[in-house]
């Protein structure tokens, strides 16, 4: 038996929307894989009840199958599904750790990605790396179709968690098919910035960096409470504030000295607009880690 940890993570970070993640430091998935004469999945932990256990219908299920690799594969969530925070990603990224080291199929982890992003096509239907990339490598991830990007960062984050749910699907419908020049240009300005303050671990930079006119806008309208939330935390010292991926989960840039205050502003935000919500106090964390073997 093999068994890995893979984190949660945020991607898009308003600006780099399908390119850029970034790896949390808590929550986390936990898989343990079994060879087996056929792969079977039984999933316990956050949401557990909300994840198909057919392996056509999981992403671990696409992972094995990618890597010719059948498996008993229990699945121990942390990440709730539907949340914003990668949870299929790191289900997945974990999976393909443990899988190709229990069958010794000698991939490195960037070769990992592409074999973790098929799983994701499971849940949003096209094959995205920016979330399984920064689960499996750690830090702050640039991906590109020829590759990954990463970067150290070491910031300190808040992810804020309303409870009601936004499938990966619908907030994928959401974004707008087209965009202005104007929009197009300040997009790239700003993933600019926060590609450099990353490179710097430079918060201010970074939280500058997270603005973006057209993803964010769009799916924004569907958290309940985001405004009031993004206000609240600006107020307590986040140097930005965005939708984690497809959300509902919100994600805060700050300094070490705030981030108690703004965690209590986020929550304290979505309570005034009626939305029940918890706060991740987080790092940029590491990759995926093997366990036991």
């Amino acid at each position: 038996m093999v068994t890995v940890r893979a984190p949660a993570t945020s991607a898009n970070l308003g600006s780099g929307f399908d390119t850029f993640g970034v790896a949390l430091e808590t929550p986390a998935d936990v898989v343990h894989v079994e060879r087996a004469a056929e792969t079977t999945i039984s999933v316990t932990g956050t949401g557990a009840r909300y994840i198909p256990e057919t392996p056509a219908d999981n992403t671990v299920g696409a992972v094995a199958a990618a890597l010719d690799a059948p498996a008993r594969i229990e699945i121990d969530k942390g990440v709730r599904p539907s949340s914003g925070m990668g949870s299929s990603a790191a289900s997945a990224a974990a999976a393909a750790v443990a899988l190709n080291e229990l069958y010794d199929r000698g991939y490195t982890r960037r070769e990992l990605v592409a074999v973790a992003a098929e799983g994701e096509a499971v849940v949003s239907g096209a094959a995205h790396a920016d979330n399984v990339a920064p689960a499996l490598l750690g830090g702050f991830t640039i991906t590109r179709p020829d590759g990954t990007t990463v970067v150290d960062a070491s910031l300190r984050l808040v992810v804020g968690l309303p409870e009601d749910p936004i499938s990966t699907r619908d907030a994928r419908e959401a974004v707008p098919e087209s965009l202005s020049l104007a929009d197009h240009v300040e997009t790239v300005r700003n993933a600019a910035t926060l590609a450099v303050g990353m490179c710097r671990s430079d918060p201010h930079l970074v939280g500058r960096g997270l603005d973006d006119p057209v993803v964010t806008p769009a799916r924004a309208a569907l958290v309940e409470g985001y405004e009031r939330a993004r206000r609240e935390a600006l107020s307590a010292g986040a140097t930005g504030v965005t939708v984690s991926g497809a959300g509902p989960s919100v994600v805060a840039v700050t300094t070490s000295d705030r981030q108690r205050a703004v965690a209590s502003a986020l929550v304290d935000g979505f309570d005034a607009a009626g939305v029940d919500a918890r706060a991740f106090r987080s790092g940029v964390g590491d990759g995926a880690r093997i366990l036991d073997r």
